[in-house]
């Protein structure tokens, strides 16, 4: 297992190397020096490799809470990069479409009466969204 004085002192090499610690985690060094977490798995027969950080912006408990979560998820049934991408798409949705229909809907609709509201709202929902 690596402990944090082995990431400190870790050094750049003529080729990229991997530090091991635990359960599919590593620190790989690059030839530039720049020190990433890693987390490699298996989901529905592939081989992937998951970014947990860059070393020592994400310390080396970070890095294991990280390998921790995405094992959980992995028991679950869950590629943890899809959820990390899934999460992603639902921070981003704040300038979607929908989201603008939302607040438009949100300021007219006391300006109107309540049955042209819903429609309003239901041909959008139908329709558009």
């Amino acid at each position: 297992m690596l402990t944090d004085v082995a990431c400190r002192q870790a050094k750049p090499r003529e080729k990229d190397y991997k530090l091991p610690d635990r359960d599919g985690l590593y620190l790989l060094v690059k030839t530039s020096g720049t020190r990433l977490w890693r987390y490699d798995y298996r989901h529905a027969g592939k081989r992937k490799t998951l970014s947990l950080g860059v070393y020592p912006e994400v310390s080396l408990p970070e890095a294991r809470e990280g390998l921790k979560a995405a094992r959980k998820l992995l028991k679950a049934g869950t590629c943890p990069m899809e959820a990390r991408r899934r999460a992603k798409l639902v921070q981003d949705e704040a300038g979607t479409f929908g989201a603008v229909f939302q607040e438009w809907h949100a300021k007219m609709a006391p300006t109107w009466s309540a049955t042209h509201a819903k429609s309003i709202k239901g041909r959008f929902e139908t329709d558009l969204l």
